[in-house]
């Protein structure tokens, strides 16, 4: 048995719900598909969504990295030498993590239908689901509320609130909102680097009445450290984001006096499947909590993350709202999300299926 083929495309999908956080404001996204094929009739699939702002990746850098695998060393090898192939991966794209998770994720899709196993099960259950929570971007509070409303109404009982910009104004809409959903619905909140030091220790300082369930990157990523000063209860509700991209990174944070007591993994950050394990060992061995975060994404992703999420011991918080507010899809199934719980499909590999190719990567129209 042989890859035959590696297949990439990119589509650029709007949004359905356009939102900001503290640096920026976005419509749409650029999804890059993954199709890998063998002479024995199955298929693997993949996709990635680069977050430039954080690693660096820009759409056109994933554009080559995945144009130069369609003829790469992947063709022709066993797709059943799963290890040897993500380590081989890793060696290649360690700059396009969004390049690399797309073709990391199609291999353990690949070798999971070649033997007819859900990923989870190949990796080790841990947890038979978990709910997620579903994002409220930077709005007015009237707007955030509403929203809240909307999204408790179709059975969330997590939400998370893009903060970071005004800390006043964001103290008093968490306010509002905590009267308006009650004790018993998680309210978690996402600075995205937006706060300094102070701020965050005055944000810390409503958790009586707030009952955050956690702080997410409050600090810019040369600055998180300095949550180490800080009392250890609010070091344990900061999730660190993105200050980690690696197992490296993960040590260093969890190395004691631990700067944070969640890891938030993002397979667009770390590069797919394997190397997120890699940070899922490093916080079993430590005894951090894993959070499993994702950008606006296609159900495949969704997808491989949630499988990874549920065979952590370690997995506490999930945020796999990223497929929610895409127009369309190119990819079905996936997972099955009921009351805001998130599970695996029983179906082989990631359980999603993808329509494509329909448009173009690297200069060339791939037919279907």
């Amino acid at each position: 048995m042989r890859i035959q083929k590696v297949q990439t495309w990119r589509e650029t999908i709007e949004l359905t719900r356009p939102y900001a956080i503290s640096s920026r404001a976005m419509s749409a996204v650029d999804l890059f598909l993954v199709r890998i094929l063998t002479d024995s009739g199955h298929e693997g699939v993949g996709s990635g969504s680069p977050g430039e702002e954080v690693t660096g990746e820009s759409p056109e850098a994933t554009v080559a990295a995945l144009g130069e695998m369609e003829g790469g060393f992947l063709v022709g090898e066993d797709p059943r030498h799963l290890g040897t192939l993500c380590r081989r991966l890793g060696q290649h794209l360690d700059a396009t993590p969004a390049a690399h998770a797309a073709l990391d994720m199609a291999l353990h899709d690949l070798f999971c239908r070649i033997v007819d196993v859900p990923l989870v099960e190949l990796l080790g259950r841990s947890h038979d689901s978990l709910p997620t929570s579903i994002t409220i971007g930077i709005k007015s509070t009237e707007e955030s509320l509403a929203e809240a409303d909307e999204y408790l109404a179709r059975g969330f009982r997590s939400l998370k609130v893009k903060i970071g910009r005004s800390l006043k104004e964001e103290i008093e809409l968490l306010h509002r909102l905590r009267e308006r959903v009650g004790p018993d619905i998680e309210i978690r909140v996402d600075a995205n680097r937006g706060y300094d030091l102070k701020e965050t220790s005055l944000l810390w300082q409503q958790q009586e009445t707030l009952r955050l369930e956690l702080i997410e990157q409050p600090l810019p990523e040369e600055s998180l450290t300095e949550l180490r000063g800080l009392p250890e209860g609010l070091r344990q509700r900061v999730a660190a984001d993105e200050s980690l991209h690696n197992a490296a990174d993960a040590a260093e944070l969890a190395h004691p006096p631990a700067v944070c007591g969640i890891l938030n993994i993002k397979l667009m950050k770390c590069g797919g499947v394997s190397p997120a394990l890699a940070i899922g060992r490093v916080a079993e061995a430590t005894g951090s909590k894993l959070m499993w975060g994702c950008m606006d994404e296609s159900v495949i992703s969704i997808a491989a993350a949630l499988h990874a999420a549920l065979a952590c011991p370690q997995t506490r918080y999930l945020d796999l709202d990223g497929s929610s507010d895409l127009s369309r899809d190119p990819a079905q199934g996936g997972f099955l999300l009921e009351a805001g719980e998130l599970r695996t499909l029983d179906k082989p590999g990631l359980g999603a299926t993808l329509s494509g190719p329909t448009s173009i990567l690297c200069g060339e129209f791939v037919d279907t």
